[in-house]
C-alpha cells in the first residue's frame, strides 16, 4: 500500500469578523504553498483532494499547478465544525482545543465533538482510499482533523501534533503499519 499524505493548508489571511471556514490564503501563504509543492515532489503524488474550505482548496490548487496534477474538492474533509464559534484569543483557542482532544465525546465548542469530527473525516478518507486504491493520495485539509486521524491511526498524542503542525505542513502515513513516516513543517 502506498503512503497517504495529509497536508495542513497554508497560512490564511486572518480576518476576525469572518468565520475561519471562509478565510483565504495570505500572500505569504501562497508563497509557502509553492515551497511546499517543491518538497512534495519527492512523494510522486498521483491524486490531490481538498476540503471545501477556501484556504484548503487554494492550497490544493497551488500544489496541483506546481505538481502538474488536477485536484478535486471532496466532501467530509473539512475542519472540525466551528461555524457557531466566535473568534478566540490564541490562548483561549489553545485551551479549548486541548480540552477538545482530552474529552473526545464531549461537545467542547463548535458543532462537533472530537469523536464526531474524527468519524466524519475517517469516513471521507476511507471513501478516498477506495476510489483511488493503489495511488499516492495527497489530501489537503486542516490541523484538527489531520491530528485526530493521525492520533487514531498511530496512537500519537493528537493535541501535541495539532500544536506542532505549521501552516502549511504535512504528515506521511503508512496505513498498513499504522505509523507516521514523517511530519514536515514549512514556515
Amino acid at each position: 500500500m502506498k503512503p497517504l499524505i495529509l497536508v495542513k493548508h497554508s497560512l490564511p489571511e486572518i480576518v476576525e469578523h469572518i468565520p475561519a471556514r471562509e478565510w483565504v490564503l495570505s500572500e505569504m501563504g501562497r508563497e509557502r504553498a509553492k515551497s511546499l509543492a517543491e518538497i512534495l515532489t519527492q512523494y510522486h503524488a498521483e491524486v490531490i483532494l481538498s476540503s471545501i474550505e477556501p484556504k484548503a482548496h487554494e492550497t490544493a490548487s497551488i500544489l496541483a499547478e506546481n505538481l502538474e496534477l488536477s485536484f478535486e474538492i471532496f466532501d467530509g474533509l473539512h475542519e472540525h465544525d466551528r461555524s457557531n464559534s466566535p473568534h478566540y484569543s490564541k490562548d483561549e483557542f489553545q485551551a479549548l482545543v486541548q480540552e477538545f482532544f482530552n474529552k473526545p465525546d464531549v461537545l467542547i465548542f463548535g458543532k462537533e465533538t472530537a469523536g464526531q469530527a474524527l468519524g466524519r473525516f475517517r469516513e471521507a478518507v476511507d471513501s478516498v482510499l477506495r476510489l483511488y486504491e493503489d495511488q499516492v493520495i495527497l489530501i489537503v485539509s486542516h490541523g484538527t482533523v489531520i491530528s485526530l486521524y493521525t492520533s487514531w491511526l498511530t496512537g500519537c498524542d493528537g493535541y501535541l501534533l495539532w500544536r506542532d503542525l505549521g501552516l502549511p505542513s504535512f504528515v506521511v502515513l503508512d496505513l498498513q503499519s499504522q505509523s507516521s513516516l514523517e511530519t514536515v513543517n514549512i514556515s
